[in-house]
């Protein structure tokens, strides 16, 4: 019955559900796990991941290490393609952070054996981790 699924569309879903199905996590036990964990805020309060979600509400989600700022636009209660997903969703999220903000690992060439007291030392200092006495 066509007529029976969108009163569906238009009522709730469960937080971890709607995590999922809209593509912010890729497992729904990821998403579940997040609310227990305490990463997923909606309107400002920790979520539990049966929580119910209602068109309005904003989602934050703290996953992989970046914030996800979100404003659910539509409810969908199953797993949906990509484009379909970015239309679920206001995404008010912060930019991420360039790549080469990233840490950089210093190399050492292939077979130059143990770094010594002073390759240890010079190492610490290009990272920035001097001695702390």
């Amino acid at each position: 019955m066509v007529s029976g699924e969108a009163p569906q569309a238009e009522g709730s879903v469960r937080v971890d559900v709607w995590i999922w199905s809209v593509r912010l996590t890729k497992t729904r036990s990821q998403a579940a796990a997040a609310c227990r964990a305490g990463h997923v805020k909606v309107a400002g309060e920790r979520a539990k991941p049966a929580q119910a979600l209602r068109v309005g509400d904003e989602v934050r989600l703290r996953h992989a290490g970046r914030d996800r700022i979100v404003v659910v636009s539509k409810i969908v209660k199953k797993r949906v393609g990509p484009p379909v997903a970015a239309e679920c969703f206001i995404d008010n999220s912060p930019p991420p952070p360039p790549r080469e903000a990233a840490i950089q690992v210093p190399v050492r060439d292939r077979g130059a054996g143990r770094p010594t007291k002073r390759d240890r030392r010079e190492m610490d200092r290009l990272r920035g981790d001097g001695p702390t006495g």
